[in-house]
This record gives structure tokens, C-alpha cells and sequence, in this order.
């Protein structure tokens, strides 16, 4: 039945959609999903789409992957929720802090679990401003790290924060890839919070030593540096975390978006040492009642491992090239940013970019655009897409453009 029409006055899901479920924009996609397979979503008129999309690089498994949902369906048999935030011993939670722990290295020893990346910003702040005893925070123009009142002040855009407004004050506005603004930080302030890659900006990705220069800074002034992977993390870059390929090791690092493999899950991990300040003055500083859920937490630990022994981390960089050297050469397309499997593909005006979102997805291939660089194409597939699915999705985009042209 064609999407909006009403037979015998009967809704149609979409409309029961549109009416029961709240809106967070005047045009939603409104597709309507029957099922998912490795990069592919079907619709419920059996029409199959090519996901470049991943929910906002959360399937970077690809969809269904079998093993992630026998441990779902494993978990959920033997028990779901008891009590999550550090009384109860749960073991698909101390198995994945342990296995998480064993791959970032030396640094971190303690994971804390979460719901989601809003969540884990706002409790990574939260330790900072304890640990250090400082109110101040660095974050950096055209980042996005979530939409809860702290994440938004850290964004530093009044035109997506001032309806919301007042935010959580003491936030330290920086420009990312500038080192002389480095030195606006000093030791007032608690923390630094940043990207290693600039996703809503549009994968805008750090100048040779720009990190380095900022771990440097915090050293000097007694600040933590966060980095916020809840978009690099999980392989999307072409290095299990992205920090790991830059040399720079934070005090803490953000997880969450791919870590639960499809399930909700967030995470904050560091040393033993700067997580005992939650334990005391006040007792229960920071807690979750679904944080680190037993499914979540199973399903997260299957996806790890599928990661591991999939090898498709070590593939990235060559399907980087794959995707760049098909989509720089079209008409239309003016920058190509980014890294891995998380490209932004510059065109000429917003309009624009919702054209050939509309023209790509008629032709069964699903692009986005981002917060702060409306003109440009999201590419953020699944990690296992194959080759012909990336020369099928770049003929698609290559028709897309040349029919918005």
C-alpha cells in the first residue's frame, strides 16, 4: 500500500507513525523497515537498500551478524536485567571490560559503562571535574559529542544550542586544527574534549601533530584529554581505535555507537586510579540503571571478537581508496574528506545534498548529510561491504549527481 493513503480509513504505519511517534524534524526518511542483512535493509515492500549509512556508524558489523545474535538470544535466555551499575556481578560485563581493556593498551585499566555516548560524555565530565577539582572544559568548534545540556554547550554553535539555552556554563570555545588557540588552555581547566576525527563537521580529520601539540598542553596544565571515539571507535577509521594510529594517548577515552554491535551501549574506560573518585564525596557520584545491560554488554563482546578475527579492519584502507578514487572524479563533488570508511563528500549547496539523498535512495543506495557541513554526502558503510557493492553504490551517486546536476 502506497505510503499516506488510507484505505476504508485505515491508518497506514506510516501515518500511525507520524502521529503517535514524536518528530525530531519536518521531513523524517519515513522508511519503513521489515528486516536487515549484512549491508542491505529491506523494506516492507520488499524493495532492498545498500546502506552507506550504518545508523550513524553504529552497524559496522553490517546487519544480523549471526553470532552477535546468538549471544543476544543467549543472554536474554539466562537473564536480562538484575542490577547493573557496580552491585551485581554480571559476567558479559566484566568479560567485555576485560577484553576492551586488553585492546587499548597501556593507560587504561577500568572501564565504566553507560547507555549511550551522551551518557558517557556527560559522566566523563563529571570525573573530570572531580579528579581535577576544575569547572572549565575545552571543546572545539563544530564537534558534536551527543544532546544532552553539557554535550550541546561543548559544541559551541548558537544556532543549534540557543533554544535549549542555559546551557552547563564554563565550556573553553577552541578551533580545531589551531595550535595557537591552545594556548587559552590553562590551569583552570579540568579537561579537554575532542574528536579525533571531526565526524559532523565533516570528517574533518587533525593536522600532522595537532593532537600531539593538545596532549601536550593538557600535560602542561594538569588537564585530562578525553577523546570522544564514539564515532572513530571500532575499526571505522582503519585502526581499531583512531587514537591508536595518532601515537596520543588520552586519560580517557569515549566509546559507544558500534561498540554494542546493534545494542545500546556506552562506555568510558581509563585508569583504576581516576575512576575511585565516584565511590565517595558523594557516594554513587555517577550511576545507570541500564548501563553496561547484561545483553548489551553479550552482544558487544560477540561484535568485538567478529571484529577481531574478521580482518575487515585491515581492509579499510583499501576500500578508503576504493570509494575516493570512483567519487572524486564525478561531477559535482568538490572535496572528499575524512578517513576509512568515514568519508564526507563535499558538494556545492545543501539543496544539493538532499537532491541526490532522494535520488540515491529512489535508485536503492542510502546516503545522509551532517549536523555542521550540510553540504556534504555521509559515507559511512558497514565494515564488511564488498567491492562490487562499493562500485555498485558510486554508479548509483554518479547517476544521483549527474540528475541534480
Amino acid at each position: 500500500m502506497p505510503k499516506g493513503v488510507q484505505i476504508a480509513g485505515i491508518m497506514t504505519l506510516y501515518d500511525r507513525f507520524l502521529n503517535r511517534v514524536a518528530q525530531t524534524s519536518n521531513a523524517p526518511m519515513g522508511l519503513e523497515v521489515d528486516s536487515a542483512e549484512g549491508c542491505t535493509i529491506i523494506d516492507t515492500e520488499g524493495q532492498r537498500y545498500l546502506d552507506l549509512i550504518s545508523g550513524i556508524s553504529v552497524a559496522s558489523l553490517g546487519h544480523g551478524n549471526e553470532k552477535v545474535v546468538d549471544a543476544v538470544r543467549h543472554q536474554a535466555g539466562r537473564y536480562m536485567h538484575t542490577m547493573v551499575y557496580g552491585e551485581h556481578v554480571q559476567t558479559p560485563q566484566v568479560l567485555l571490560a576485560e577484553r576492551l581493556i586488553s585492546l587499548l593498551g597501556p593507560g587504561f585499566e577500568t572501564v565504566y559503562f553507560v547507555n549511550s555516548g551522551s551518557e558517557a560524555i556527560e559522566a566523563a565530565l563529571k570525573l573530570a571535574k572531580r579528579r581535577t577539582g576544575r569547572f572549565h572544559i575545552g571543546s572545539f568548534r563544530q564537534s558534536y559529542h551527543g544532546s544532552t545540556h553539557a554535550a550541546m554547550a561543548a559544541m559551541h554553535d548558537a544556532s543549534y544550542t540557543d533554544a535549549f539555552a542555559p546551557l552547563v556554563p564554563g565550556f573553553i570555545p577552541l578551533d580545531f586544527n589551531n595550535f595557537d588557540c591552545l594556548e587559552h588552555l590553562d590551569h583552570r581547566c579540568a579537561a579537554v574534549l575532542v574528536e579525533p576525527i571531526q565526524a559532523e563537521a565533516g570528517c574533518r580529520t587533525p593536522l600532522p601533530g595537532f593532537l600531539k601539540a593538545l596532549r601536550e598542553r593538557c600535560t602542561e596544565v594538569g588537564a585530562l584529554l578525553v577523546f570522544d571515539e564514539i564515532q572513530t571507535g571500532m575499526g571505522r577509521t582503519g585502526s581499531l581505535f583512531a587514537f591508536q594510529r595518532e601515537a596520543v594517548v588520552p586519560d580517557l577515552i569515549v566509546l559507544a555507537k558500534a561498540l554494542g554491535a546493534g545494542m545500546p551501549l556506552g562506555a568510558i574506560a581509563g585508569s583504576s586510579e581516576g575512576f575511585s573518585v565516584l565511590k565517595d564525596r558523594p557516594v554513587l557520584g555517577h550511576i545507570t540503571t541500564f548501563g553496561g545491560h547484561p545483553v548489551s554488554c553479550a552482544a558487544a563482546l560477540a561484535g568485538l571478537e567478529v571484529l577481531i578475527e574478521s580482518n575487515w579492519i585491515a581492509h579499510v584502507a583499501a576500500k578508503e581508496a576504493r570509494f575516493r578514487a570512483q567519487l572524486s572524479g564525478l561531477p559535482g563533488v568538490n572535496t572528499l574528506q575524512g578517513r576509512g570508511l568515514m568519508l564526507a563528500v563535499g558538494l556545492d549547496s545543501p539543496e544539493r545534498v538532499l537532491n541526490v539523498v532522494a535520488s540515491a535512495r529512489s535508485k536503492g543506495v542510502l546516503v545522509d548529510w551532517f549536523l555542521h557541513q550540510p553540504s556534504a554526502l555521509r559515507i559511512a558503510p558497514p565494515l564488511p561491504i564488498s567491492e562490487a557493492e562499493i562500485d555498485w553504490a558510486c554508479g548509483v551517486l554518479g547517476q544521483a549527481l549527474a540528475e541534480t546536476a
